[in-house]
């Protein structure tokens, strides 16, 4: 309810009404772009090939909103821009060059953009020939070097018209541009898999107590997602008073938040790009060959015992992913280093070093909590495909809730502060 208050009150304020207009309004255009297919396909095979286990093609499916499985302009989705950034993030604590930019403040942040716009085009373009000549090769109906060019261009084209849609939602709109596309195609999928749970219930597969079970604990998932999501440990931090000729500075008490969920979904997504990549192997190779047999027993969640050496797994790979990831985005030294350096100190316990191992031990605290949360929200939906098939029909699993959810909360606290700066504006006038 606290959120849809806060929508209300800001759509009633003129400035922040036009950009959630302009939000949708891009939003818009791009559920209309995941609609118009790529010339020079034959539908007919492109439907023969997403029957079944689709492997890693499931992930970039998600992504696009089904546009990846339709093979439509948007079929690349935002995916390679994404990829290009963890590949700069990772390239700043690797490279010199660039952990000089990160550090050289909005000019520095300018230019790591800027690369990852070229980064994107470029893996776009790859990711573009894959498709045409490798994956969707049988769908094609012309197979000329023309036909070909233009349908790679056109992927690329798509991914690039993405990357500036986003962009300009970050200027002129709401939120964080590349996550609402991912979230808009996310929500696109629901209808579907209401339509597909209806169907199971007049076909008798289905019974509306299991269906009313189902929802119920969607509910309480949910809930528990936000409250993870929003979940926090403040470290209280106190500023010594500094005297700087005759004015003395300091002093102030703070806090550094760390939250819960550090890493966010990004295990998540390591951990089923890892899993699924066996099966995306097999998606090439025939139905009868021996690794396939072998995947679709042992690694596959629809095999048995595969189901669970895969849900096993998929726990082990997250709970490793999220102290990775938690490490490479949250920095105890550096913190500690730049507490001291700015007279800064945690109560009780001594600057620098003692500082680090103490943020050290509450984060790794934290941090269980955050990758046993992932672990059981990966899991759930292939637990809850095996006690009730029928429910796999609604393709809302945790991974899509997780963006879901974390993607509102971003956006509705973007809301709350653009109307608090508002206040203060006016107040100040």
């Amino acid at each position: 309810m606290g959120m849809l208050k806060t929508v209300a009150q800001a759509w009633k304020v003129p400035e922040i009404r036009g950009k959630m207009i302009f939000t949708l309004l891009m939003l818009i255009v791009y559920r209309i772009g995941s609609n118009i297919p790529i010339p020079n396909i034959d539908r007919t095979v492109l439907a023969e090939l997403f029957t079944g286990e689709a492997g890693l093609f499931d992930l970039f499916d998600l992504f696009s909103g089904g546009s990846f499985s339709n093979f439509t302009i948007f079929a690349l989705s935002i995916t390679p821009y994404i990829t290009a950034s963890i590949i700069l993030q990772l390239l700043t604590m690797a490279f010199p060059y660039f952990e000089r930019l990160a550090r050289e403040g909005v000019e520095g942040r300018k230019k790591i953009a800027q690369w990852t716009r070229y980064l994107t085009v470029v893996l776009a373009l790859i990711q573009a020939v894959g498709l045409t000549v490798g994956l969707f090769r049988r769908a094609v109906i012309d197979k000329s070097a023309f036909s070909i060019i233009v349908m790679v261009l056109v992927l690329t084209a798509g991914t690039a018209f993405l990357m500036w849609l986003g962009e300009q939602i970050n200027e002129r709109g709401i939120g964080n541009g590349i996550s609402l596309l991912i979230f808009a195609g996310i929500v696109a999928r629901i209808p579907s898999g209401i339509r597909s749970l209806a169907t199971s219930i007049e076909a008798g597969n289905l019974s509306v107590v299991t269906l009313i079970i189902f929802v119920v604990v969607a509910v309480a998932v949910t809930a528990g997602v936000i409250a993870i999501q929003e979940g926090q440990r403040r470290i209280p931090v106190q500023y010594a008073k500094r005297v700087v000729g005759r004015k003395m500075y300091g002093g102030q008490s703070t806090h550094i938040p760390i939250k819960v969920n550090q890493s966010g979904v990004i295990p998540i997504i390591f951990a089923l790009s890892l899993l699924q990549f066996p099966l995306t192997i097999t998606y090439f190779l025939k139905a009868d060959s021996g690794f396939t047999e072998f995947v679709t027993k042992w690694l596959s969640p629809s095999g048995n015992p595969g189901v669970w050496v895969y849900a096993v797994l998929n726990v082990i790979l997250i709970i490793f992913f999220t102290y990775f990831y938690t490490q490479v985005s949250f920095n105890p030294a550096d913190v500690a280093e730049n507490m001291k350096g700015n007279g800064g100190f945690i109560p009780g316990i001594r600057p620098g070093k003692a500082t680090e191992e103490y943020l050290n031990k509450v984060m790794s605290r934290l941090t269980i909590v955050g990758a046993v949360f992932l672990a059981i929200i990966a899991t759930m939906p292939t637990i809850l495909s095996i006690l009730a098939p029928a429910l796999s029909g609604i393709q809302f699993g945790g991974t899509s809730l997780l963006i879901a959810v974390g993607v509102a909360l971003d956006s509705v606290r973007q809301l709350e502060n653009q109307m608090l700066m508002r206040n203060y504006q006016g107040f100040l006038k």
